[in-house]
């Protein structure tokens, strides 16, 4: 859905457990041209991470994370900037830093803001108060603990934000199907997952800048 203001799209609560990750992109036959996607994180938000917290206090940070937008006076880069301007499609999550990265690179144009691209949760491991790290570390360590020791806290599994990697990656292929390029500005570990989905369909990185911010994969099929 294209929109003229960011639109919020809801996925349907059991999309995640209906999904498995043998589903399988339509393929595309030979005389259709297939456009590239590329994943761009937002950039960075207004938040400093040059503080010491416990878990406790990681929570809040995160939360507030969550719903802030951008640091003000950043310049997109050239490159993304390029990408943006040549897509037919533009997607970003509904967080407010995403929105944000894309109003700044749409420059008035349509873009769509869709739940479905939002980060993976990050809810740290219950540690002890006297334990402090810095949000980075925290980060790193909730993220382990979700990806392989089924840390949520009650949010989002990974099970099932993998499903929606699926989900989000046909969406991509489908937009792509038609011969435009397709730009998503969301976020640096969701993104991966919707990668690691588009590499099991056949789709190859041919640029990447890594997960910084304002960063971006490009990815092309064969």
């Amino acid at each position: 859905m294209r929109v003229s203001r960011p639109a919020r799209r809801e996925p349907q609560d059991d999309m995640a457990e209906s999904l498995t990750v043998e589903s399988a992109a339509p393929s595309a036959s030979s005389s259709e041209r297939l456009g590239a996607i590329i994943l761009a994180r937002h950039g960075e938000p207004a938040l400093s991470r040059r503080v010491w917290l416990n878990a406790k206090g990681y929570r809040q940070f995160w939360a507030t994370y969550e719903v802030l937008g951008l640091l003000p006076g950043q310049t997109p880069p050239d490159a993304l900037c390029g990408f943006v301007a040549g897509a037919g499609v533009v997607y970003s999550s509904t967080r407010q830093r995403s929105i944000e990265t894309a109003i700044a690179l749409t420059k008035g144009r349509d873009f769509a803001s869709e739940s479905l691209f939002v980060e993976a949760p990050l809810p740290p491991p219950n540690l002890p108060d006297f334990i402090k790290m810095r949000p980075s570390y925290w980060g790193f360590l909730a993220r382990v603990c979700w990806w392989f020791f089924n840390h949520h806290e009650g949010q989002e599994t990974r099970r099932q934000a993998e499903g929606r990697a699926e989900a989000a990656a046909d969406r991509l292929i489908a937009a792509a199907g038609q011969g435009q390029d397709v730009v998503v500005l969301a976020h640096g570990f969701f993104n991966f997952m919707v990668g690691r989905a588009l590499r099991r369909r056949g789709w190859r990185i041919v640029v990447s800048q890594g997960y910084k911010y304002w960063s971006m994969r490009r990815f092309e099929h064969p």
